[in-house]
């Protein structure tokens, strides 16, 4: 069917209408008449595969990428980088209007990222060819677990994909083994020394052949993690983390631990957080990771209160807040613990709030004990904008009004959108 595209919508489709069904297709940009081939229907509901382009918008642009379409990492290569950014703009704002029931109408702070080469860290699956018992490592295809054997990613740092090439070397020699199921790469703020997590589904009796043959293909490798989660069985070999320097902030980042992953706008993003909360004698910084937030917070309150519920951040974080220059030991009080739990129980009322929950959100329960919790400020910094959209409007019945909305672009040539949002109670 042919259909004329009328706007882009979250998640990298777009929309379009034919014979009272509402359509689906990614890969192309408004105003555009596209021919697809359906892939889902039902009676109001289409899904679409793009077979062609009729009418091309004067926006579109040729992908970088030879895998672009094939590859399912990437959604918008074949729209200029600065139009991607107006799209965005566009989408997060209709979020908060369709869900929320919010009609931003005061200017979006964008932060904008060089477009290539961002990446700190990747993740690369790996597969059996069946072919002298070697595997093959890339990325999935779109709704798909069929590998793009790719010979190529812009979007990652030179370090990174140094070492995408090197793990390819190796899966074709068969270095690695052939139980090999997935590789993560992180790279450090000089894209320099890095850690790398080897995920197996049948943990190698040969690591100690392994690990030397990794740091000979990648020199600046400093740590190296085996794992067989089934088994829960892990092998260490090197410091088991990564030093990561934010701004005035040095930071432990371990293999488990999660970190941002745009090397260019993590301090900027620190720096807009902080701002945002202002100053005041307690603040809380939930789901705080190794402490990006908690460490500047500590530098503007009295007392910072971090709930982190994976250990091993948690650890980062404890060891983090006593390395700096944050004022005496202690300021930092950092608490393993499920962030909503902490919100339901705790009594001790903030001056400000700082959450960046992953892409569920705060939820209902969580939204609402924030909500009675009643701090003057609070941060929301989402990497979703319909759970965003869907909290703040809980948020926003309870009294609180948005006073500053930031889009930061931590993912360039994809549809995702990080926000952070102010909110000062009424």
């Amino acid at each position: 069917m042919d259909v004329k595209i009328e706007k882009l919508i979250y998640g990298g489709d777009g929309l379009a209408h034919h014979d009272s069904a509402t359509v689906f297709v990614p890969f192309v940009l408004p105003g555009e008449t596209v021919s697809i081939a359906p892939l889902e229907k039902k009676k109001k509901f289409v899904r679409g595969r793009l077979q062609g382009v009729l009418t091309p918008s004067p926006d579109r642009i040729v992908a970088d990428c030879p895998h672009f379409v094939t590859c399912g990492g990437c959604h918008y290569q074949q729209i200029a980088y600065a139009k991607q950014l107006q799209y965005k703009e566009q989408i997060l704002r209709e979020t908060l209007r369709r869900i929320g029931k919010i009609e931003w109408t005061e200017p979006i702070i964008t932060r904008a990222s060089p477009p290539w080469g961002y990446r700190n860290r990747a993740q690369w699956k790996v597969r059996d060819t069946g072919a002298n018992g070697t595997s093959q490592v890339g990325y999935f295809q779109a709704s798909s677990t069929t590998i793009v054997p790719v010979e190529a990613c812009p979007i990652l740092s030179r370090r990174l994909f140094a070492t995408f090439e090197a793990i390819r070397k190796l899966l074709a020699t068969g270095d690695l083994g052939s139980s090999l199921r997935e590789v993560e790469a992180f790279a450090d703020d000089h894209d320099e020394s890095l850690v790398v997590t080897l995920t197996f589904v049948k943990f190698p009796k040969n690591i100690e052949e392994i690990e030397p043959r990794l740091r000979e293909s990648i020199p600046t490798l400093t740590s190296v993690l085996f794992q067989d989660v089934a088994q829960s069985r892990m092998a260490l070999k090197g410091s088991g983390f990564l030093a990561y320097t934010v701004g005035d902030f040095r930071y432990r980042v371990s293999h488990l631990s999660f970190f941002q992953v745009n090397r260019f706008l993590v301090s900027e993003m620190a720096k807009d957080v902080a701002q945002a909360a202002g100053s005041g004698d307690v603040a809380f910084d939930l789901f705080a990771g190794v402490g990006l937030f908690s460490l500047p917070l500590a530098r503007q309150y009295g007392r910072v209160i971090a709930a982190e519920s994976n250990p091993v951040a948690t650890h980062d974080l404890r060891y983090n807040a006593t390395v700096q220059d944050n004022g005496p030991p202690g300021k930092i009080e950092a608490r393993e613990c499920d962030a909503v739990e902490f919100l339901q129980r705790v009594r001790q009322k903030p001056d400000c709030v700082v959450v960046d929950p992953p892409r569920a959100g705060l939820g209902a329960v969580g939204a609402s004990a924030l909500a009675k919790l009643g701090p003057a400020t609070i941060v929301y910094v989402s990497c979703d904008p319909s759970t965003l959209a869907r909290d703040l409007a809980v948020l926003a019945a309870a009294g609180y009004a948005i006073s500053v909305v930031h889009l930061f672009d931590l993912f360039p040539q994809t549809f995702h959108i990080e926000t952070m949002v102010r909110l000062a109670r009424r």
